[in-house]
């Protein structure tokens, strides 16, 4: 049975480890995201109360 041979499939296995462990997160850290947190800013408008008369 072919599967159960190692020579091909276990470098194949490591390989592919190997590119998503090291590759792939310097590519994705790498890309530009276009909503970046900011800082809630400190201004509050002001308001007022409600001056209806509920009856």
């Amino acid at each position: 049975m072919p599967q159960l041979m190692l020579n091909p499939w276990l470098f194949i296995l490591v390989s592919s480890w190997m590119v998503f462990l090291l590759v792939i997160p310097s590519k994705v850290m790498k890309h530009y995201f276009n909503n970046e947190p900011e800082e809630a800013s400190a201004y509050k408008p002001e308001t007022t109360a409600w001056s209806w008369v509920w009856h």
